[in-house]
């Protein structure tokens, strides 16, 4: 019976791939703020939830570069109200840390200039070249930011919603957008109303200042401690001209440390107003409910006095080929990019196909330079079709003993055949069947059709999921060949060569495979892990576990060396707390089962809860203990979905309550089956 529940349910999936259609409903409140509503039954009592601001990095200037990354961390810390025990006193302190860092930057960008343009210092902003008044005002603003702390409920706006049910509450930021996302029982969408409407309305930016050097710390492990971080920076400022896509999301040091709350309250009265907002809710909802909770709650929002400036740059054509060599402590790699056209031109159909024809095990590339020739241990391409502008690019890294110049020899010639060899029927409609079903595939879940839509109606309409699959489906050999010729000209390229150092420490052989970016993610990873308390291990390698089919095929390699350094760390914690003759405590425990299909679940394995991460959960298996067995199935689904997209601190929450789904599902096939 199951089989053929299988078999139809895939027939249906084909035939639906190119019909499959949304149609939201879409509405703009008197104050300019647009939603996107969008009723779907396939999981029920849940519903994924965001909003967007239209602000980015290229919405910057040098001396504010990383503003749009710095507002992130800072509309999670709450609001007038919430986050603090003392309004009053949060306020006061607040005044006189701003007054404070006003007169350090006085200092820094007079006297310290002064003293950096002279070459009495290196750098204006380091602690050690402080004169004694800066150095008493850095005390001070110390000091005071201490006793902020005292006033200051840590975490308290992300808690209200995990007490609520929520999973998945997260934010991210780009060159064009930042996104702020969530996933709630769809009884507490009033709640999501209230409090997204509360920090649009009363944002108070609270530990501004502190903020700052937990932002030079992320740059610090995505930047620096990459070893082509910098390089990559360089070679992208070397790339765009005129583009602010220049400069870094997360923005340049010294501008990190430059921004003052005064300008940052200019920037978020420009850019989080109303008129430059997107608010998107999918999942299982009464339409006219949301419509008239999200007016009475986002409609109190004041419109933006002047509407954000636009970003009139174009970027200048390219007139001779660009290079930029450097050595890193990694495997050596080449980067060659040339410029294209932003999202929803019509020529980014072309580009989407003509990677499709050359990524993945069975794309012209890895049959070519890494099964063929084998001189790369990876190859592809990628097409970056931003708001403004667009890149093509080609990333390889060496195998063995072969150089640099190999992979761009290889490249180039892997070009040629674009440009003068028609593509074939069978290839180019193998690769436009996977894309159109990808696209179909990513419909599935509420969260990642909430992004989306939020996405493709920033830049230019929601819609792009409805048109995207003919306008690819249309794309011909001729299209290709001509694509080709006109954007991979010579001219138009710019390479980066990462030589590896002949100083660099020995190459780790475990990590020979891996490109510098991922090493340094792996890295990074591995670092955070270390940093884990012993009780949140379990449940951070049960999601890994339950993660595992779901990663894309490029971090596969990525994912299971990652998995098995997990493995291996729980075995020595578990074999320490045996030999000292107990746990960490206090513990909850809970033995899974491995229940048949269509849940996939891990082996049997021990999580760990402490007794708030033990309430979250119970609180949200009470919002759904009533669930038939057709609905608990996809809500199981959709939670794996967004697992990755929580926070490390609360991973082993999810895990949890995956692993009591998973039971449970077990437990209610076996009755069906009787």
């Amino acid at each position: 019976m199951k089989l053929y529940v299988v078999i139809l349910s895939t027939l249906i999936c084909a035939q639906n791939l190119f019909s499959q259609q949304v149609e939201p409903e879409v509405f703009t409140l008197d104050n300019g703020m647009k939603f996107i509503l969008l009723p779907r039954t396939a999981e029920p009592n849940n519903v994924a939830v965001g909003w967007l601001a239209k602000v980015g990095s290229v919405n910057e200037r040098p001396g504010i570069t990383g503003l749009s990354h710095y507002f992130e961390h800072l509309m999670f810390k709450g609001t007038n109200t919430i986050g603090t025990s003392d309004v009053a006193a949060d306020a006061e302190f607040t005044r006189i840390e701003s007054l404070l860092r006003d007169k350090m930057l006085q200092i820094v960008w007079g006297d310290q200039y002064d003293r950096f343009q002279d070459g009495e210092i290196d750098d204006p902003w380091d602690e050690a070249n402080d004169t004694p008044q800066l150095a008493a005002l850095r005390k001070e603003l110390t000091e005071t930011m201490n006793e902020h702390r005292s006033v200051i409920v840590k975490d308290e706006f992300s808690s209200v919603y995990q007490k609520a049910g929520a999973v998945g509450m997260n934010a991210f930021t780009t060159e064009d957008l930042t996104f702020y996302i969530n996933g709630l029982p769809a009884n507490k969408l009033e709640l999501w109303c209230w409090m997204e409407s509360d920090r649009l309305q009363n944002s108070v930016f609270r530990e501004f200042f502190a903020e700052r050097d937990v932002v030079h710390e992320e740059r610090r492990m995505r930047t620096d401690s990459s070893p082509t971080g910098e390089f990559d920076e360089q070679f992208n400022s070397m790339f765009w001209q005129a583009m602010p896509y220049s400069w870094p999301v997360i923005g340049w040091p010294s501008d990190l440390n430059s921004y003052t709350l005064d300008e940052a309250k200019r920037y978020f009265e420009i850019y989080y107003k109303p008129n430059n907002l997107i608010g998107i809710v999918v999942g299982d909802f009464d339409i006219d409910t949301a419509r008239a909770l999200i007016e009475e709650y986002f409609g109190r929002l004041e419109r933006g006095k002047t509407d954000p400036p636009p970003v009139p740059t174009i970027e200048p054509s390219q007139k001779a080929p660009q290079r930029l060599v450097g050595e890193v402590d990694a495997q050596s790699q080449v980067e060659v990019r040339y410029h294209t056209v932003p999202f929803g031109h019509k020529d980014s159909y072309i580009f989407e196909v003509m990677s499709a024809v050359l990524n993945g095990k069975t794309g012209r590339l890895y049959k070519s330079m890494v099964e063929g020739d084998e001189i790369a241990s990876s190859a592809r391409v990628r097409f970056d079709g931003k708001k403004y502008a667009g890149a093509f690019s080609f990333t390889s890294t060496i195998k063995g003993g072969a150089q640099p110049e190999h992979l761009e020899t290889a490249w180039y010639r892997e070009l040629e055949l674009l440009k003068n060899e028609p593509v074939s029927d069978y290839e180019l409609q193998k690769v436009k069947n996977n894309i159109v079903a990808d696209q179909y595939r990513r419909l599935q879940s509420n969260f990642y059709l909430m992004i989306q839509l939020g996405f493709f109606e920033m830049l230019g309409g929601w819609d792009y999921i409805n048109t995207a699959s003919g306008r690819l489906l249309a794309v011909t050999d001729d299209d290709i060949l001509r694509v080709a010729n006109e954007y991979f000209d010579k001219n138009n390229s710019s390479v980066a060569i990462y030589q590896r150092s002949q100083n660099a420490e020995p190459i780790d052989e475990e990590l020979a495979e891996f490109s510098p970016e991922q090493v340094a993610m792996i890295r990074q990873t591995l670092s955070e892990l270390e940093k884990m308390p012993v009780e949140m291990l379990g449940g951070a390698l049960e999601n890994m576990r339950m993660q595992s089919s779901q990663v894309p095929p490029e971090m596969k390699l990525v994912f299971d060396y990652l998995l098995q350094k997990l493995e291996k760390r729980v075995d020595v914690v578990s074999e320490t707390e045996v030999s000292a003759g107990g746990v960490v405590e206090p513990l909850e425990e809970v033995e899974t089962e491995r229940p048949a299909e269509p849940v996939q679940t891990p082996q049997p394995t021990t999580l760990v809860l402490t007794p708030q991460q033990r309430a979250q959960a119970d609180q949200f298996l009470l919002n759904i203990s009533a669930m038939e067995l057709s609905d608990l199935v996809p809500v199981y689904t959709t939670l794996q979905g967004v697992a990755n997209s929580v926070p490390v601190s609360d991973r082993p929450v999810v895990a949890f309550i995956l692993a009591k789904l998973a039971v449970r599902i077990a437990e209610l096939e076996q009755q069906e089956d009787k």
